[in-house]
């Protein structure tokens, strides 16, 4: 019971010794007018619009978008660097944000609905015509923050158009990363891995006798080391829209390049604080 009582004592002891630093911190700063800093944990919002209208009998319009919010990202460069694809965004707040969506959804309706109307007559069938752009978060990682952007329309045809974007933002030196800020390896030398590693991710392609090869649908001889990248623990990723590099029946492609392949090339800073061995 004494042992009991002993612990208690010092820790009461302990508490208040506690607490009188943290008021004496207080009343430092109080009087010094100095600015404690506190750590906002990082957090991730979203705003999505879908809206319809009709320009005639024949022709119906759609709009989808969905934008990500960050409400602890404060810095207005690194802000217009992720949303680079939004050109005259003021505020960055979520009520901003939906306000662009609902601009952005209005020029587009009147875009379509403006044109001469000399292309109406090309028109035989119903058809809906569609514009959407989507943000996805991959990871935040080691304070990289990496989102996909995916881009869709159609507007008559055969099929519609679809395409990919993938930035990577340093948290915490308020920039978007560069593939010179990963990997240091020679155009030549990356572009022989990319060609080499081209069916290590199957499209997903597949015809009467199977599947295909993301090789065999290539148009270009050479497989440029493009800026839309992203990683992980094992590897950096190059992604490929429709058309960029292969015929659109293979889809979008990805190219994995491991971190061992790059041995010897990757940037110390990047490399330590990915935890790359």
């Amino acid at each position: 019971m004494k042992n009991i009582i002993a612990v208690l004592a010092v820790s009461t002891i302990f508490a208040v010794s506690s607490c009188k630093k943290t008021d004496s911190k207080n009343t430092v700063a109080a009087e010094t007018g100095e600015k404690i800093e506190t750590t906002e944990q990082f957090t991730v919002d979203s705003v999505k619009l879908s809206d319809s209208t009709k320009v005639n009998n024949l022709l119906s319009l759609k709009y989808e978008a969905k934008m990500l919010v960050f409400p602890t990202i404060k810095d207005k460069s690194l802000l217009d660097s992720i949303y680079y694809d939004k050109k005259g965004i003021i505020d960055f707040s979520k009520q901003g944000l939906q306000t662009f969506l609902n601009k952005d959804k209005d020029e587009y309706f009147a875009s379509v609905k403006e044109k001469d109307n000399s292309w109406i007559n090309d028109i035989a069938r119903p058809q809906s015509w569609d514009t959407g752009s989507f943000m996805k978060l991959k990871s935040n990682t080691n304070d990289f923050l990496q989102i996909e952007y995916m881009y869709s329309s159609y507007e008559g045809g055969a099929h519609g158009n679809y395409g990919f974007a993938e930035r990577v933002f340093d948290l915490k030196n308020k920039k978007r990363v560069l593939l010179k800020d990963i990997t240091t390896m020679p155009k030549a030398r990356l572009e022989a891995l990319l060609t080499k590693n081209i069916n290590n991710i199957p499209s997903g392609t597949t015809d009467s006798q199977g599947a295909v090869k993301n090789s065999e649908m290539l148009l270009i001889d050479a497989i440029p080391a493009n800026d839309n990248f992203y990683f992980d623990d094992k590897n950096l990723y190059f992604h490929y829209s429709p058309y960029e590099i292969a015929a659109f029946a293979a889809g979008d492609i990805v190219i994995p390049v491991s971190w061992e392949d790059l041995k010897g090339t990757l940037n110390p800073q990047f490399k330590e604080r990915m935890k790359i061995n």
